[in-house]
């Protein structure tokens, strides 16, 4: 079970403070995609960022099973994203120089080296999502769609509890954007995982377990 428990976070102090996200509290159990829909500047980025420890919420928990996640740390948050947290964003963020292969392995190396045993995983990932052959791809030779499951497949290296997808589907079309989220959809269910996903879109929501709506920083 992963919960937020009245995270706020301000920015400021007095007449000039901003509330970006206040007293925002919701759950959600193993095998579940919740959408998280809003316009822009109503906190939903904010809130990937917190969950993902890159910020730090002015008050507020995070809880998986449980226990209360420390992240008031840099190293406490880089050690939570590396063995606990898959992270999509909205851009690829693949690095361009590698085939798609190598950007899978990147997740191993950052740890050591890529074990044999790692190598056997980028491929079947690879294969799961429908990319065998284009493993030896650079990005420049994927499209739009073949990038974002290339993304996503690389989030699944350190076979993560929790996934925090931010928005996936902004620079694709609706039908590859739905086959997206459907394929996003699936891997949670079958691996058990926890799934955040930031959308603008109420179409690409529709394909989620469960939905809040944030609206200037509060669940609306």
């Amino acid at each position: 079970m992963f919960e937020i428990r009245n995270i706020t976070k301000t920015y400021g102090s007095g007449h000039t403070q901003v509330v970006a996200l206040e007293d925002v509290s919701f759950s959600l159990g193993k095998g579940r995609l919740l959408a998280v829909l809003g316009p822009s500047g109503s906190g939903k980025t904010t809130l990937v960022s917190i969950i993902a420890g890159l910020l730090t919420p002015t008050s507020g928990d995070i809880l998986v099973d449980g226990a209360a996640v420390h992240l008031r740390s840099s190293a406490e948050a880089a050690r939570f994203r590396r063995t606990m947290v898959g992270l999509v964003f909205q851009e690829h963020h693949l690095v361009p120089y590698l085939t798609a292969r190598d950007n899978l392995l990147l997740v191993p190396h950052l740890s050591g080296a890529a074990s044999v045993a790692d190598k056997a995983r980028a491929d079947r990932l690879l294969a799961d999502f429908g990319l065998a052959d284009r493993a030896s791809h650079r990005p420049a030779m994927l499209s739009g769609g073949e990038r974002q499951r290339v993304a996503i497949a690389r989030a699944l290296m350190n076979e993560p509890p929790i996934m925090l997808v931010d928005e996936p589907t902004a620079s694709l079309d609706t039908a590859r954007g739905e086959q997206v989220v459907e394929l996003l959809k699936r891997q949670v269910h079958e691996r058990e995982m926890t799934c955040i996903m930031v959308t603008h879109d109420p179409r690409m929501a529709e394909h989620a377990d469960e939905e809040i709506r944030l609206l200037d920083g509060r669940l609306a």
